[in-house]
């Protein structure tokens, strides 16, 4: 018996995957608000040691921590967007979040990471923190993204796409033909 592509989660398994997503995504602000904490630190701090220590802990949280959740934040998403009702393409706060997602991830690859790796080197050398807007750009952008992710995600707004209205007119129609 072949699956049936639109064969949605059981029940156990939307819950399963759900408490992974909200813990997730509550991981990766919470790290999000370790690093603005820790970015905050040695941009204002006059003190080399606190400086160094504040960038060494935030590549530890880049390098070994942020990724690995913002994947399994983008993974299970994914997961119970294409496996519940809500749909991937269906909603425009899911089609929003799914975005901010991966471009938040991406952002983390490119800009946040390296940008910390940069600072690191400069202030283990001896020098001082290049540039503060390498340890706080990130982490500000990045906190600013999930806060409204969140709220989207509680508010559900702005209705469905025309995808998800194409898709919802049969439904209606079975309805009214009943």
């Amino acid at each position: 018996m072949k699956p049936n592509p639109s064969q949605k989660l059981s029940r156990p398994a939307r819950r399963a995957v759900l408490v992974v997503h909200v813990i997730a995504s509550a991981s990766w602000l919470g790290l999000t608000l370790g690093l603005l904490a820790l970015g905050t630190t040695a941009a204002t701090t006059g003190a080399a040691v606190t400086v160094e220590a504040s960038v060494r802990a935030m590549r530890l949280f880049a390098d070994w921590l942020l990724l690995p959740v913002a994947f399994l934040t983008l993974l299970s998403g994914l997961v119970l967007s294409l496996g519940t009702p809500w749909g991937l393409a269906r909603h425009r706060w899911v089609c929003t979040k799914f975005w901010l997602t991966l471009a938040t991830t991406t952002a983390t690859v490119f800009a946040l990471r390296p940008g910390v790796n940069s600072a690191v080197a400069a202030v283990a050398a001896g020098g001082p923190l290049p540039d503060a807007g390498d340890v706080l750009f990130g982490p500000v952008v990045s906190l600013s993204a999930y806060v409204f992710m969140t709220v989207i995600s509680v508010l559900k707004p702005w209705g469905l796409t025309r995808r998800g209205r194409r898709l919802r007119a049969p439904d209606r129609r079975t309805l009214e033909d009943a």
